[in-house]
């Protein structure tokens, strides 16, 4: 089993910037990407990006000017680096790590971190 982590979340003023985490544990080889979801209260949760094990990103086409995604620590964590920040960007931040094992497909949630953002 996989087990998710993210932190790094908090208040930050519009035009700021802000670098959230996700630590994945457990049986860590088995993860072949990890991706950064977002929902705010109402709203469909939505992707960010997201990151393969050899490193091929995914951007959402209203973020990928704004935020990267990284890797580091051996591959079993991955950094959103949020630049640029809206308020309509408030909203919780989920990681997800996802499995593929002989054509099976496992997703293991984090329980997110908040992030909002003042004019």
């Amino acid at each position: 089993q996989v087990q998710v982590v993210e932190s790094g979340g908090g208040l930050v003023q519009a035009g700021g910037s802000l670098r959230l985490s996700c630590v994945a544990s457990g049986s860590i080889a088995s993860i072949n990407a990890m991706g950064w979801y977002r929902q705010a209260p109402g709203k469909q949760r939505e992707l960010v990006a997201s990151i393969t094990r050899d490193g091929r990103t995914n951007y959402a086409d209203t973020m990928k000017g704004r935020f990267t995604i990284s890797r580091d620590n051996a591959e079993n964590t991955a950094a959103l680096l949020m630049d640029a920040l809206k308020p309509e960007d408030t909203a919780v931040y989920y990681c997800k790590a996802t499995s593929t094992p002989w054509g099976r497909e496992y997703a293991y949630w984090g329980q997110g971190t908040q992030v909002t953002v003042t004019s």
